[in-house]
């Protein structure tokens, strides 16, 4: 099997060289554009990078490489990662376009909850899909949440939010986690049926996270599919999946510039452990080398 190209080692081999040189800038530049910065992006960082050196007259391309790491930790640290779950019961809804991951990330982000010591219930408020609703089941189980499903195929979504919120205020569970549509008919709609969630919602508490969904994997295309629920769902959080930390790592900093919201989970894998909260610095040390 070919081996994924990396990040890491693009740079480890660039900057085994003597010095910093014209070829040193061309090369950098292309593998960020390669690692899914986007050319904005990554134009952005060299000329930073530029300055840098010439600020400290440097020629060490290990120096090139520290500014590099300390250039897209500081980026990554302008945003807050820091999940706000305090309230009781925290009601996190989570959204997304169809096929991003959306159903598995709920499973794994109630396993990384339960794993803390906390009480999860989930929602099933996908109510147009029956196979959500059994597919979400299979994941609340594995990752030892509750599940309120619909009483009914097509049973109003936001009925089944405000049942779950209910369910959760009534035994005392700790964090509700709901599912929501990916796709209706018309965009339109869907936007409506997500304010309505919200609306049923914030009579009963207030929503403590709207968690947005993406697939790592579709890079740029997966921002401009998602740009609908930035703009009308009030996201207040990014969950990336699918992140393998080196092909489309550069993937991470783009999205928090172009929408101004913070990553808070990344899931680097299939398993049900496989989604962690996001640390700019260890992501930047996997990222750089």
């Amino acid at each position: 099997m070919e081996a994924r190209w990396s990040l890491a080692s693009t740079l480890k081999n660039m900057f085994a060289s003597k010095t910093i040189d014209a070829d040193t800038w061309d090369d950098l530049e292309d593998a960020l554009i390669a690692a899914d910065f986007g050319p904005d992006l990554a134009e952005s960082l060299i000329t930073e990078l530029r300055a840098k050196v010439a600020k400290y007259n440097t020629t060490d391309p290990e120096d090139l490489r520290r500014m590099l790491r300390e250039s897209l930790e500081e980026r990554l640290s302008k945003l807050d990662p820091t999940l706000h779950l305090t309230a009781r019961p925290a009601v996190v809804l989570v959204v997304g376009v169809n096929g991003v991951g959306k159903t598995t990330t709920i499973g794994k982000f109630a396993k990384f909850l339960t794993n803390h010591g906390r009480s999860v219930v989930v929602g099933a408020a996908d109510t147009f899909r029956a196979a959500a609703v059994e597919q979400l089941a299979t994941w609340a189980e594995r990752g030892g949440a509750e599940i309120v499903r619909p009483q009914q195929q097509g049973q109003d979504p936001a009925s089944v939010a405000f049942q779950t919120v209910e369910r959760a205020q009534r035994e005392g569970i700790e964090i509700v986690l709901i599912d929501t549509a990916g796709r209706l008919q018309t965009k339109t709609g869907l936007m409506d049926e997500l304010g309505k969630i919200r609306r049923v919602v914030e009579k009963q508490t207030d929503i403590a996270e709207v968690l947005l969904v993406l697939d790592a994997t579709t890079g740029q295309n997966g921002l401009a599919q998602a740009h609908a629920f930035i703009e009308h769902a009030g996201a207040t959080g990014l969950v990336l999946t699918k992140l393998d930390g080196s092909a489309k790592g550069g993937f991470v900093l783009a999205v928090q510039e172009k929408t101004g919201i913070p990553i808070k989970l990344v899931g680097q894998g299939e398993g049900i452990d496989d989604l962690t909260g996001f640390t700019p610095h260890v992501f930047v040390q996997g990222l750089v080398g």
